[in-house]
């Protein structure tokens, strides 16, 4: 079933409707803020990797105390 799924002519036509959308003005500017959201979100991943701290976990309340922090009724 999905195997012609993307011949050279698809991908043509794909571009077609691109520029026919969005204009050939529109389409560089949105590729260059595309490519630098995805080097941001890059770095990003990169240096929480590197930083080798996981999220800190919730808060486990003090014996005697509830979830909410307030004392226990007894």
């Amino acid at each position: 079933m999905l195997r012609n799924a993307l011949e050279p002519w698809h991908l043509l036509l794909v571009a077609i409707v691109f520029i026919v959308l969005f204009g050939s003005k529109r389409l560089p500017d949105a590729a260059r803020s595309l490519g630098r959201s995805l080097r941001i979100l890059k770095s990003e991943t990169r240096a929480l990797r590197e930083d080798g701290t996981e999220p800190a976990a919730a808060p486990v309340p003090a014996p005697g105390f509830g979830e909410d922090g307030r004392a226990a009724a007894r």
